[in-house]
């Protein structure tokens, strides 16, 4: 191999450093959320933010961070990125407080935001042709490696040593990814990219966050309370003041000309629907095998196995129904299988057997796998290549947006049935309130004060809020199904027929 040509790939490897870090960041804190709740005294809430701090900070920042890279040096912003990225790792991994861990999960989700577009960015600087779809596959696919690695590496982790480990864990690869980019990786900007509009920037930033808030508040202040409404009404005002400002731009930061293509629309509209319900999943499911079925965090981590394996199986099944019969019947049966999941999920209890939990865990992901993979396929078929990194970069703000979504939607949910359905003996008023927190709270207080029935009835309280959140699981599925699965194109046109049997681009 060239000199040159070696250079080229040594860019490429010193970029999946990055992009493997940022998937193993979305998912590796799930099975800690159970130690987190004990050791930094964590709400439902808390945990909720601890998660969704991130997520907020990575789904309103993509499309500026993109930007701000073509203008700027893609090089250089993604250096600083990263840069960003160890910071915020090593601040959480000394937290002594859920506020510091949310702000330090914030700051990640800034330097996620950077890593995640620019890297992909950089490609056509390096590749063209058949290497630059190879080079964006195998990108895609480290990020993607790094999704279900988390929870496996985060239990070992848990195992062994304390939770802040699955922070320190990040920072050997970002130092790697730092020394590795700064060598290889060459410089390349793109002046006629869209113009930084700071200010609407700012109306998405504060309107996604406000509206996350009032969803994971309203269990806790009602939903009628003051608060709650104006978080929720007001980012809801600045979410639209956002699209309408993109809308009437001559030149807009988010090209909302892009949903009038059926294949985009309904694509991205399922890609963030499986997003949400995954995320929510991934959210409570960890809690229920470590807190009420008693599991290590490591045993959690494995327990998850069958979700991945699902998610894989229906991601490579699906090429080959999608080539055969296209992509709606692909989709509409990932749907249906994951109405399934989440109705054979509302059916588990405190001491349920594995095995049914192990039943549901692969359904939903091979249910997940089947819609997934060829709604984004069909996403990123659908857009000329001139349009493939905004398109790309929307759909995957879209995403990240469901995935905070789905774990403030789906955790209050579950937070307001345990507290509805708590019945608790009496207690010490302290330990009452430690209680009714959180479901790992009262575990710990059932065992400090040696009360089986306060373990009891919160468990059976939190496996009801599960219950619930699954329920409402298999209606937006549903819903989702009706409204986008029946109207997703039967087959991609045919100048988007290879993109069946390329690799999956699904980071």
């Amino acid at each position: 191999m060239a000199p040159v040509q070696a250079r080229r790939w040594w860019a490429l490897l010193s970029l999946l450093f990055g992009l493997l870090v940022v998937g193993l960041d979305i998912t590796i804190l799930n099975v800690a959320l159970p130690t987190l709740a004990v050791d930094l005294d964590a709400s439902t809430a808390d945990l909720q933010w601890i998660v969704d701090a991130f997520v907020v900070a990575l789904a309103a920042l993509l499309l500026p961070a993109g930007l701000l890279g073509d203008r700027l040096g893609r090089k250089k912003v993604l250096l600083a990125g990263l840069a960003i990225f160890g910071a915020a790792c090593a601040l959480a991994a000394v937290a002594d407080s859920v506020g510091v861990l949310i702000a330090s999960r914030a700051l990640m989700g800034v330097g996620a935001a950077v890593v995640m577009p620019v890297s992909i960015a950089v490609v056509p600087s390096m590749f063209s042709g058949a290497e630059r779809t190879r080079a964006i596959a195998l990108l895609t696919a480290g990020m993607a490696v790094g999704l279900p690695l988390g929870p496996l590496l985060g239990g070992w982790l848990l195992e062994h040593y304390r939770w802040n480990s699955v922070f320190l864990i990040n920072l050997p690869l970002i130092v790697l990814g730092l020394i590795a980019i700064a060598v290889f990786v060459p410089e390349s900007t793109d002046r006629s990219a869209p113009r930084f509009q700071p200010f609407a920037v700012l109306a998405s930033v504060l309107g996604l966050a406000a509206l996350v808030y009032a969803v994971i508040e309203a269990p806790i202040e009602g939903w009628l309370s003051a608060p709650v409404l104006i978080c929720g009404l007001g980012g809801l005002a600045l979410i639209a003041a956002f699209a309408l400002s993109q809308a009437r731009s001559a030149a807009p930061m988010v090209d909302l000309g892009l949903f009038r293509d059926r294949a985009f629309l309904w694509g991205s509209v399922i890609a963030t629907a499986a997003s949400m319900l995954m995320m929510g999943a991934l959210f409570l499911v960890p809690q229920y095998l470590q807190i009420v079925e008693g599991h290590s965090a490591f045993g959690t981590g494995l327990r998850l196995l069958p979700m991945i394996g699902g998610l894989m199986v229906g991601g490579l099944a699906s090429e080959r129904i999608g080539a055969r019969f296209g992509y709606r019947v692909t989709v509409v049966t990932g749907l249906v299988i994951s109405v399934a999941g989440c109705l054979i999920a509302t059916a588990t209890e405190a001491g349920t057997g594995y095995g049914t939990t192990a039943t549901w865990l692969a359904v939903l992901g091979a249910g997940f796998g089947l819609s997934l993979v060829p709604a984004t396929d069909a996403v990123l078929a659908s857009l000329p290549p001139e349009r493939a990194a905004v398109g790309s970069a929307l759909m995957q703000t879209m995403r990240q947006t469901g995935s905070a979504l789905g774990v403030a939607v789906f955790g209050s949910i579950a937070s307001g049935v345990y507290a509805s359905q708590l019945d608790l003996p009496a207690l010490p008023a302290e330990a009452e309130q430690a209680a009714e927190e959180s479901v790992a709270a009262a575990a710990q207080v059932a065992a400090a004060l040696g009360s089986p029935e306060t373990a009891q009835t919160a468990f059976a309280a939190f496996t009801d809020g599960m219950a619930a959140v699954f329920l409402v699981c298999a209606v937006l599925a549903a819903v989702t199904l009706f409204a986008a699965g029946l109207r997703f194109p039967a087959r991609p046109r045919e100048h988007e027929a290879q993109s069946l049997h390329e690799p999956s681009r699904t980071a």
